[in-house]
Parts: C-alpha cells; sequence; structure tokens
C-alpha cells in the first residue's frame, strides 16, 4: 500500500483497464496493539515504506529521462484539478501544431476512455492508461506506455496526468517540463493550498479566461499567489473557446522543442 496516497503501487496497469487494487485481507486477522510504543514503530514503519516507494519511482523516472533524451523527445507532464481543461487544451495544441510536431499522448483517467478517444480523433497517437483507484499516474505507468506507443525522435510527448493537485506532485515520471493547468472557474488561492504542485511546475497556463466576466476570479491576485510558492513559475493565460493566448502557449512550446539538438 502506498504511504504517500493510499493507493496500491504494486499492481500492474494495464491498459485501457483498471489497474489498482486494494487487498483488505492484510489487516483481518491481525490484533492491533494500540500502546504508544506500537503505535510509534508502526508510524516508522509507514515512513520506510513511502520512502521506499519514491525512491523506485525515481529510479524509474530517470530512466524515463534517459530514454526521452536518447530519442530527443520533449516530454510534457500536464497537471491540475479536474475539470481545468487539460483536454480541451491537448486538443486546441495537437489541431493547430500537427503539421510541425510529431506528437504523442499518454492519457490517464481513473476510468473510461472519453479523453483518449478525444485525442484520437485529432488524428494524434494516443494510449489510454486506467488506474482504477489510483490518483496519480507513475514512472513505471508510464515505462509501460512509452513501450507500447513506440514513438520517433524529435517528438513531443504529452502526459495528461489524474487530474489531483496533491499526489501527482510527488511522483516524477522523467519528464522535461511539468504544467500546471487552472482554471478561472477555481478559487484564486489554489496555488497557496495546493503548493508542492506549483513548486514542482515550470509553467502555469491560467485556462478559461472567456469566462472572466462571470466568475468572481482575481487572476491579478492567483498570478501573485503563485509566484510567492515559485518565484520562477512562468506564467501564461488562455482560452481554448476565443483562442486568446494560446499563440504565446505555442510560442512556448516551439522553445523548448528549439532548444533541443535533432537526433538522426
Amino acid at each position: 500500500m502506498c504511504a504517500t496516497c493510499g493507493c496500491d503501487d504494486n499492481v500492474n496497469v494495464t491498459m485501457h483497464e483498471p489497474g489498482h487494487h486494494h487487498d483488505h485481507n492484510d489487516h483481518s486477522n491481525h490484533n492491533h496493539d494500540h500502546s504508544d510504543h506500537h503505535s510509534n514503530h508502526h508510524h516508522n514503519k509507514v515512513l520506510d515504506v513511502e520512502k521506499n516507494i519514491l525512491h523506485e519511482n525515481d529510479l524509474l523516472a530517470s530512466r524515463n529521462r534517459g530514454y526521452f533524451e536518447g530519442k530527443n523527445m520533449l516530454a510534457l507532464n500536464l497537471v491540475s484539478s479536474p475539470g481545468s481543461g487539460k483536454t480541451s487544451l491537448l486538443e486546441r495544441t495537437l489541431t493547430d501544431l500537427k503539421d510541425e510536431f510529431y506528437f504523442y499522448v499518454i492519457e490517464g483517467d481513473q476510468q473510461t476512455t472519453n479523453d483518449a478517444d478525444r485525442i484520437h480523433a485529432t488524428g494524434t497517437k494516443v494510449i489510454q492508461i486506467n488506474t482504477g483507484k489510483g490518483c496519480h499516474l507513475d514512472a513505471h505507468m508510464v515505462l509501460h506506455a512509452l513501450q507500447e506507443i513506440k514513438p520517433e525522435h524529435n517528438s513531443v510527448l504529452f502526459i495528461e496526468n489524474v487530474g489531483n493537485l496533491i499526489c501527482p506532485a510527488m511522483f516524477d515520471l522523467g519528464e522535461s517540463e511539468r504544467v500546471v493547468i487552472i482554471s478561472v472557474t477555481e478559487g484564486d488561492d489554489k496555488p497557496l493550498k495546493y503548493p508542492d504542485m506549483f513548486y514542482t511546475s515550470t509553467l502555469c497556463i491560467i485556462n478559461k479566461t472567456d469566462l472572466l466576466p462571470y466568475v468572481p476570479f482575481d487572476i491579478e491576485k492567483v498570478k501573485t499567489n503563485a509566484r510567492k510558492v515559485n518565484h520562477k513559475l512562468a506564467i501564461i493565460e488562455v482560452s481554448c473557446v476565443n483562442g486568446e493566448g494560446l499563440q504565446i502557449w505555442y510560442d512556448w512550446l516551439k522553445l523548448k522543442v528549439l532548444t533541443k539538438e535533432p537526433v538522426q
């Protein structure tokens, strides 16, 4: 059992199928001693489990990162809370830039292939990872997805993580860039409430700006809050409905691609 979030990281994830199952049998025959000594001992064991899980993930993330570097791939981990518009942003990006780059997408959701179906409709090669009860992707899942998708050299990989601003922050996938997306329909205090995600990201996209006249969202306040957490964080405002800011996002993406040396 993963001590960081409660989901089971020892189960292999199968594409298009739930991949996380909980085993409740382990505790059925145990009598618990609630003395201070045993409680402290149990607490130490939990911390050790957490450390081991993250250590194993980091090793696999390094392997993924080496794979991306060897193929000169730009890998972006897209993270957000549910409903921020990650998939809509991907659809616009893949459609508008399909003639400029080779794109691949790994979709992470607890259930369904809905988002993967939307991405497939753009003509992009996509693979779905259903995590079942799991609340995040990890480096092992991405490794298996890469073996399945077999991306070309000099390409761009988008990893759309499970909608969650907590656990995905702790799991390095080997990505080149982590992009956190927040919509104006959320609170402008999100960076302060979920600081780890904003601290570990290199770019923050504020999405759905076309709704600003209709929602109580202070865009300057969210920027200030985000930079309190991470003063190096780049911020771009976009709307996938009216296209506002999309060219700035595309220019950022192109710059990241162009700074890499093509592999023959």
